[in-house]
């Protein structure tokens, strides 16, 4: 019989998972970075350039959205072929080469194609998959994330930094400093990423065609991916026309925007660990869920009929982050929760497919419904979005609260892969199995107060 070690619940992260983690965060996060800190402060720089129209101004803050979406999964497929690194290098540069031409242009149509080349370089897929090359299968739902922390984080502080480069060295030297982070990205990638042995075959791709059907058929996990199209498409119609109203209306300076943004951040970060900590040990999930997208709609309609004073401005700006925060730290451990162990990376390229193309959506019709209906026509539109996702979010089921669960197989089990599958589906407590035989384990998602974990021992070896 050969040697294994103890089963049970996840183990701790290995050093080099550890170092996946933070290094594929920190490429994510310098990124995303750069794309995000123009949002705060583009519409004032964009009415500067030639050719400008508030549609296209619209254009130019989401078109990177378009292009990252269209990508993503030909890079994905082009980084089995290659690898992984040679891609992400390569989005880089192209990322890079965007935004040195976004720098340099005088135009609303250089800035376009700029932006739409920052998005080009789209690796988030590739990213992804290095991340389920480097490290195992029950610790997968963790890097991801701490990946999808770091561009919560990367939000924040963009909304602050963005005012403040502006101040000091406009838009066009925040293209520059994106330009930079982009060198920095390819210094992690280079010198901090681990390099695998070689990219694995996950089993969630074994039949693409049949996965992505499957999600794409899944009510489920179809809601979540339009509460993150809609999430999205609400903050980057919101700062189509927020610049605006807070420097034409509130009578904030061009330049110290920032000093509104950072209180408001913080404020909001810290009024959301609670709810998460509540939504999660409470078992609340749902009902805070549509709470927040309630107050994410109501933030929309306090927009709308906000005398645009400082001070309603800035209640409304919590009030939205808030939710906001909420609702990106939720949406993507609710489709982990929610998707199959088999179809996970799948739902996930859905879901992260979903969010671009909201990016996108959000800054070409919100430039073109605030040259045609100005302020109130952008925040109503919001409202009704969000409306519809929270009737259509209303109906989704309560999350099931699962822990993973690893268990190492008697050889016998192993061999007799698909009764052994069978025989673990029906023992108490067990909402998930899959077995994989060439590494002798089998990977369970399970509800730790009904488990039968003495059930789980007897397809296990006694030695350790």
């Amino acid at each position: 019989m050969r040697q294994r070690k103890a089963s049970g619940f996840d183990e701790d992260m290995s050093p080099q998972e550890k170092r996946t983690a933070m290094s594929l965060a920190g490429i994510y996060s310098v990124r995303m970075l750069g794309l995000f800190m123009v949002l705060p402060v583009f519409t004032l720089y964009g009415a500067e350039l030639k050719g400008h129209t508030d549609f296209l101004i619209g254009l130019a803050i989401g078109i990177y959205g378009l292009t990252q979406a269209i990508l993503q999964i030909p890079f994905g497929m082009l980084s089995d072929r290659i690898g992984r690194k040679p891609v992400i290098l390569a989005g880089l540069v192209i990322f890079i080469i965007g935004s040195v031409i976004a720098a340099m242009s005088h135009t609303i149509y250089g800035v376009i194609f700029g932006r739409a080349l920052q998005g080009a370089g789209a690796i988030s897929s590739t990213v992804m998959a290095l991340a389920a090359d480097l490290t195992r299968d029950e610790h997968r739902t963790k890097i991801m994330g701490s990946i999808g922390l770091s561009i919560g984080i990367a939000f924040s502080v963009a909304l602050v930094a963005g005012p403040i480069l502006n101040r000091w060295i406009g838009v066009d030297g925040i293209f520059w400093v994106t330009a930079a982070l982009g060198l920095v990205a390819i210094a992690i990638a280079l010198w901090v990423v681990p390099t695998p042995r070689a990219h694995k075959f996950h089993r969630d791709t074994e039949v693409v065609a049949d996965a992505f059907g499957a999600v794409l058929r899944d009510g489920q996990l179809l809601r979540l991916d339009l509460g993150i199209f809609m999430m999205q498409f609400v903050l980057t119609a919101n700062f189509v026309v927020l610049p605006l109203v807070l420097t034409r209306l509130t009578g904030i300076a061009r330049g110290d925007s920032w000093e509104l943004y950072l209180p408001v951040m913080l404020i909001a970060f810290v009024l959301m660990v609670p709810l998460i900590i509540i939504a999660e040990k409470r078992r609340k999930m749902k009902s805070m869920f549509l709470g927040a997208i309630a107050v994410l709609g109501l933030s929309e309609i306090l927009y709308l009929f906000s005398d645009r004073s400082l001070a309603e401005m800035i209640a409304t700006l919590l009030i939205f982050f808030t939710a906001f925060n909420l609702l990106e730290a939720s949406l993507p451990s609710l489709v982990a929760k929610m998707a199959p162990s088999t179809r996970k990376g799948t739902a996930m390229g859905v879901y992260s497919t979903s969010q671009f193309l909201g990016i996108f959506a959000g800054g070409a019709i919100g430039g073109a419904v605030y040259g045609r209906w100005g302020f109130d026509g952008v925040f109503l539109l919001g409202a009704f979005g969000v409306g519809v996702w929270l009737l259509l979010a209303s109906s989704m089921k309560s999350p099931r609260y699962l822990s993973s669960y690893v268990l190492q197989l008697e050889d016998a089990a192993v061999r007799e892969e698909a009764s052994t599958t069978a025989a673990l589906a029906r023992v108490p407590g067990v909402a998930e199995v899959m077995v994989v035989a060439e590494e002798g384990v089998a990977y369970l998602k399970v509800d730790r107060n009904a488990l039968d974990e003495s059930r789980l021992r007897e397809f296990s070896p006694a030695s350790t």
